[in-house]
């Protein structure tokens, strides 16, 4: 058997997020104020409601809704500067396309706290990025 420890050490993953303000910025100044804050607004609520249906999806073992929810979120991320949260849900579709359940259990957890802080980070914005 194992041996008995006094003491387990729990690791807090903690990782900067990174938003491209010029995405942003180019937004903005492509769709005046108002309309980039309609499109950014709407944007943050698809994608938390992608990420609680991918979360929905991956506990169900539905691999292949799963993906196709990945890569919707990858094309939402992109449009508003969310690349780091973009790059983590490709690699979620590419555990998923290998089959590797061990990556794909690693790379989802690490989807679902890039996207958490993700849409912190936009949310507490206090100006726009023009």
């Amino acid at each position: 058997m194992g041996e008995n420890v006094d003491q387990v050490t729990l690791l807090k993953q903690q990782e900067r997020v990174r938003l491209d303000a010029h995405r942003l910025a180019a937004l903005y100044l492509q769709l005046g104020e108002a309309n980039a804050e309609d499109v950014v607004c709407r944007a943050l609520e698809e994608l938390a409601a992608r990420l609680t249906h991918a979360e929905r999806l991956y506990r169900e073992g539905q691999m292949a809704d799963l993906r196709k929810c990945t890569r919707s979120l990858i094309a939402i991320a992109d449009q508003i500067g969310m690349l780091h949260l973009a790059r983590v849900a490709g690699d979620v579709t590419g555990s998923i396309d290998a089959g590797d359940a061990n990556a794909l259990a690693a790379t989802f957890a690490r989807l679902l706290r890039i996207g958490e802080r993700s849409l912190c980070e936009i949310w507490d914005m206090s100006d726009p990025p023009l």
